[in-house]
């Protein structure tokens, strides 16, 4: 007899912002992953981490029902309604004690655009706190806050990936797609197949960086110093886009005199770049019909990471770089929903549509949408490092969905030490993190194959998740979290448990709004492969955004604005005490703070655990071998792993990935230094010292 199988599920990849297309095939041992072709992303790609991802949808490595603290100290198996009884009593508490904004809540990138928003509502119009930010600051606040400064918007990529290849020269500044991002090295491979250049610069020779034209190495923490002196160089080698800069841009006078004061000879100084390198560099770059700038945490995770992107939007201004096709400054966006968790509500400073907290007419219009007083709203709060800095504190109870910052934050042991010490701690997530071990109560929560929902990718393209299969009995969505939790908060209404009914109150919420969803619905972006922001809801329906700023920036005047800046070092340079820098990263195999991927057998077995790369060189100052513990040391914290000896790092560089708690643990390290715009912690470049360990480390 014939069994009919079921048509695979059209859906998306739960980790990075690619959001690559794939079909998930429903069976009786679950749901198995197969190709989607047609999506124009990734063609049908998928990474070792997209291809196992439904490993951790097995209850043996998920939570799969409340857990509560006993007196004991334990935490133990509990039912929904006890469960969510203790975290509105939690909550409810430490605001009726101590104020509102005594409770934080923290949320995640990885949230999908219903639960972002929902999130930041339940924060605003159920708690009535200030105190709400996501980790999505630790991932391109730096680049939106250079993108708002210079074109008025921020979108990580005002142009589809599918442009790449059309460009002359791509610059890729801080960025290893080939483990970060594989499927989308496609778009690398067709670039020089099309006769075009690519540039990459990183202090580390990774599997991108060999696939480059031209690779440099700059000194970690002096990004901005060469962007400068390229600057330099095209203004005085006569490489300019007078026309350009004349009709589309202001401001250029002043960013032309602090590019000046950056002469070639000084930045190789700096960032240990040569002169004939830099020259190299702006040749490739200017003598391409078109040009982009394509920036990732690199330049971003630093203490002037705004500055830092601002200087090499300058670039892509002063040559014409920017505003028309195959051409322009873009952001690669790490987490799944980096974009569109920051666009709708999860950020300290902004609400719905990406406006902002502080305007009037957005809080009127948030306000109406909400039913509530816009007096009501709180006003900003927190940036990320600095609300989880003030838990025990300002701020007394938290509750947490979709972060591990016991791994993921800088400065991480100060920052654990901060959560034991709140009177109460609630953590939703799919997994018992790092983090949830220390919590109060952890609420199990679906996740991407069984629940529907929207995110937004890197290109800025709202994307649709559909559920795939029915989660464990014992398991509940944020949006019924949220639901129970505002009822017991007095909110009985205006929290749906429904995703797309949630989408359509977004929609509303973000009309007429910078990122606008109005005109974009779960029925269009099934039939379109995803839908561009804006889209406003128009009588004729609007087609979508694909490409931004190609008649007019977002600014009043429809001009891009040069920012004058200027390089300063780190804010921790090395001394005799801490002689080496260290920078961090991620694996191919693994993911942000590895709460899922250290999940997978698969994926454990080609990348099982930290390691110190280090140039031979330091390695035989400290007197280490390839394999033999090496101890990291900073004056934050101190980390050990096995030492891994290659030339393909500077000298005077470590490096480690972030991915594991633990003795490992790179984020012991690093400066939470925050930069003055974006609030962004300085994870790129630390001073350190290399001690060899004892084999017990």
């Amino acid at each position: 007899m014939r069994t009919e199988t079921a048509a695979p599920v059209d859906t998306h990849c739960p980790y990075c912002s690619l959001q690559c297309g794939m079909g998930l095939q429903p069976g009786a041992g679950g749901v198995e992953v197969v190709e989607r072709t047609a999506f124009p992303v990734n063609r049908g790609a998928l990474c070792g981490k997209g291809r196992t991802a439904p490993a951790v949808l097995s209850s043996r490595v998920r939570l799969t029902e409340p857990l509560v603290r006993s007196p004991a100290g334990e935490l133990e198996p509990a039912g929904w309604e006890e469960a969510l009884d203790r975290v509105s009593t939690g909550l409810a508490g430490a605001r009726a004690g101590h104020g509102p904004d005594a409770v934080g809540v923290f949320g995640g990138g990885g949230l999908t655009n219903e639960k972002a928003y929902a999130l930041g509502k339940f924060a605003r119009v159920a708690l009535g706190t200030s105190q709400i930010d996501y980790n999505g600051r630790f991932c391109m606040a730096s680049a939106a806050a250079a993108h708002q400064r210079a074109f008025g918007l921020d979108r990580g990529l005002p142009f589809p990936l599918a442009d790449i290849p059309g460009a002359g020269c791509v610059i890729l500044v801080g960025s290893n797609l080939a483990e970060t991002m594989p499927p989308a090295v496609r778009y690398l491979t067709e670039l020089k197949e099309n006769g075009g250049t690519l540039i990459v610069i990183d202090p580390r020779r990774t599997r991108t960086a060999d696939q480059a034209d031209l690779h440099l190495a700059p000194r970690p923490g002096t990004d901005l110093a060469l962007a400068l002196g390229l600057l330099h160089l095209v203004v005085a080698e006569g490489r300019l886009d007078e026309e350009f800069i004349a009709a589309r841009t202001s401001g250029w006078p002043e960013a032309r005199a602090a590019a000046m004061a950056h002469w070639p000879e000084l930045v190789e100084r700096i960032t240990g770049v040569p002169l004939p390198q830099l020259r190299r560099a702006v040749a490739l770059f200017c003598d391409a019909p078109a040009s982009m700038v394509l920036t990732a945490r690199g330049p971003e995770q630093q203490s002037k990471g705004t500055d830092t992107v601002g200087a090499w939007i300058n670039l892509c201004l002063a040559t014409g770089n920017a505003g028309r096709p195959h051409a322009g400054y873009g952001c690669l966006t790490g987490q799944g929903n980096g974009q569109g968790g920051r666009e709708h509500g999860q950020k300290a400073d902004q609400l719905p549509g990406y406006r902002k907290l502080t305007d009037p007419a957005a809080r009127a219009h948030v306000a109406g949408v909400w039913g509530v007083d816009p007096d009501a709203l709180p006003g900003p709060g927190r940036s990320a490092y600095e609300l989880l800095d003030a838990l025990g504190t300002e701020v007394k109870a938290l509750l947490m969905m979709g972060s591990n910052p016991v791994v993921s934050a800088p400065r991480a042991a100060h920052i654990e030490e901060r959560l034991r010490s709140l009177d109460f701690l609630a953590v939703a997530d799919v997994v018992l993190s790092e983090t949830a071990q220390l919590a109060d109560v952890v609420l199990p929560v679906t996740q991407w194959a069984e629940e529907t929902g929207t995110t937004t990718n890197l290109e800025g393209r709202v994307l649709l998740r559909r559920r795939a299969l029915d989660p464990p009995p014992g398991v509940r969505s944020d949006l019924d979290v949220l639901h129970g939790l505002a009822a017991r908060l007095g909110r009985e209404k205006g929290f749906p448990t429904d995703p797309e009914e949630v989408f359509d109150e977004l929609r509303r919420a973000s009309a007429g709004g910078p990122a606008d969803y109005s005109g974009i619905t779960y029925g269009r972006i099934a039939a379109e492969d995803g839908v561009f922001w804006p889209c406003p809801d128009t009588a004729r329906p609007h087609p979508g955004t694909p490409r931004l700023f190609l008649d007019r920036f977002a600014t009043d005047d429809g001009r891009a604005r040069f920012v004058p800046v200027t390089h300063r070092p780190a804010a921790e340079e090395p001394d005799a005490d801490y002689p080496v820098l260290l920078t961090t990263g991620r694996v191919l195999a693994q993911y942000q703070s590895g709460a899922q991927t250290r999940r997978v057998d698969e994926l454990n077995t080609a990348a099982p655990g930290p390691f110190v790369q280090l140039h031979p060189q330091l390695a035989e100052r400290v007197g280490v071998a390839e394999g033999s513990p090496v101890a990291v040391v900073s004056r934050r914290g101190r980390a050990v792993a096995p030492a891994r000896i290659s030339t393909d790092i500077r000298p005077d560089t470590v490096f480690m990935p972030f991915h594991w708690p633990g003795a490992g643990r790179a984020n012991s390290l690093t400066n939470p230094a925050l930069d003055p715009t974006s609030r962004m912690p300085e994870f790129k470049v630390c001073a350190v010292r290399l001690e060899a360990a004892p084999a017990d480390g």
